[in-house]
């Protein structure tokens, strides 16, 4: 059987995501504004998609633990997606698939996601109209790579299944990005994620970075000799506090973005 990876739910939220981070990085105010609201319509707390995704990731993102609960795990995750209506994921992921195609266009099903293999497997195993011998093998994988010891992730023990090769678009994907710091990155997939609990780990998160922000700007004036550049230091970090209170800040990410640029620029000149 032929995997179609627009009837994937983890995989049309996994290329929203990267197309998301690819207008921010971009600088593409409106394609962001297009992508984000696709996400947040589509993929709300209470949308049978986000149901299935929950699926996906247990199974996907659980590690470490003993093969009998690992195997519980299974069972139980496959009993739980035998419960969702098979007709109504089918008519979200039309009814997203043609958002996607109408206020995106096509480029976006061409998006490199580095564990589409994983993806496709998993989707093998909510498939029972997939033959049993192929479902089988992808549940054993499954159960061996959620019981493996950390450090082995659930991708290398479900590659060996898929004999794609990705390595063109692996190596595409990271001269693009290879290039943003860790705290970008770390920012970049905290905003992705932030629809999923209404935004609050995002808020969380962003209390704690914008503390580490204003600290080290603090730290830069007081050694500063010039009056401008702690002025301007001093606007920078006015702005950061005006984050503070505010709920909405999906507009400043870019800003935060060339800010903590900045900021390792400022502690790297040190």
């Amino acid at each position: 059987m032929k995997h179609n990876k627009k009837r994937n739910t983890a995989f049309i939220y996994e290329t929203l995501t990267r197309e998301l981070t690819k207008a921010i990085v971009a600088k593409d105010l409106t394609r962001k504004k297009k992508v984000f609201s696709i996400i947040k319509e589509h993929f709300t707390s209470s949308s049978i998609l986000t149901h299935e995704l929950k699926l996906y990731r247990i199974l996907l993102e659980t590690e470490n633990v003993q093969p009998k609960i690992a195997e519980r795990l299974l069972q139980e995750t496959k009993s739980a997606h035998a419960l969702l209506n098979s007709k109504d994921i089918f008519d979200a992921q039309s009814r997203i698939i043609g958002d996607i195609n109408k206020k995106l266009g096509q480029s976006v099903w061409s998006n490199f996601v580095p564990n589409f293999k994983s993806l496709a497997s998993v989707d093998a195993i909510f498939n029972l109209k997939a033959p049993v011998k192929r479902r089988v093998l992808f549940e054993q994988a499954v159960v061996d790579a959620m019981s493996a010891d950390r450090g082995v992730s659930p991708t290398q023990n479900l590659d060996s299944l898929d004999n794609l090769t990705y390595s063109s678009f692996i190596k595409k994907f990271n001269n693009k990005y290879d290039n943003l710091l860790e705290e970008q990155k770390e920012l970049l997939n905290r905003f992705i994620t932030s629809f999923a609990d209404n935004g609050f780990e995002m808020r969380v998160y962003l209390n704690e970075e914008l503390g580490r922000l204003k600290n080290i700007i603090k730290e830069t004036q007081e050694k500063e000799e010039s009056a401008l550049i702690v002025e301007k230091l001093s606007d920078v970090s006015d702005y950061l506090e005006s984050l503070r209170r505010r709920s909405d800040t999906d507009t400043d990410i870019h800003k935060l973005l060339t800010t903590q640029q900045l900021v390792r620029e400022l502690t790297t000149n040190d």
